[in-house]
């Protein structure tokens, strides 16, 4: 048993996502923003997790969404950080940014404040870019979780971004 300040829950999927893409021999990246490096810290409570993930992105502000994972200043204006524009283009910046097989960003408002009507506290998006996969096949969802808290939210989404880093079938599994 591992020993940890995190959930069970996180640990638990979080050493399913690495044995699966260990075994695969597929390394991937992370960009979060309202998860603020959460899924990240899961996936290196599991001992051996620098075999498969390279690297993770915390970029919190609309600056650094631009600044490190190149996501044009056009988008983030026209859609929102909170949109599968930005997601997308997060997760592809990360795969940029690290030469990784697969790449999974969140963004979303964990809360209290910062929602709307169109995007209400616990609104998250997430995407999933794949290295040499056509860039105009998007691999995204948005999750409403509803207001859970701001560390409900938070959990919530790290367990979305998990799933979304385990192998599919067609990947070879």
């Amino acid at each position: 048993m591992i020993e940890t300040v995190l959930p069970a829950e996180l640990v638990d999927a979080a050493r399913r996502v690495v044995e699966a893409n260990r075994a695969l021999g597929r390394r991937f990246a992370l960009a979060e923003s309202c998860t603020g490096g959460l899924v990240a810290a899961a996936i290196t409570e599991i001992p051996g997790s620098s075999d498969v993930l390279l690297g993770g992105l915390v970029t919190y502000s609309n600056e650094a969404k631009h600044d490190l994972l190149k996501v044009s200043n056009d988008v983030l204006d026209t859609f929102g950080a909170v949109s599968i524009a930005t997601a997308w283009s997060m997760a592809q910046g990360a795969l940029e940014a690290t030469g990784a097989d697969i790449a999974v960003a969140i963004t979303g408002i964990a809360g209290p404040g910062g929602g709307s009507e169109k995007k209400p506290v616990g609104t998250v998006v997430f995407a999933r870019a794949e290295h040499n996969a056509d860039p105009s096949d998007v691999v995204a969802d948005r999750k409403d979780f509803g207001d859970l808290g701001r560390g409900g939210v938070r959990l919530q989404a790290a367990l979305v971004a998990l799933e979304l880093l385990m192998p599919r079938e067609s990947d070879g599994e």
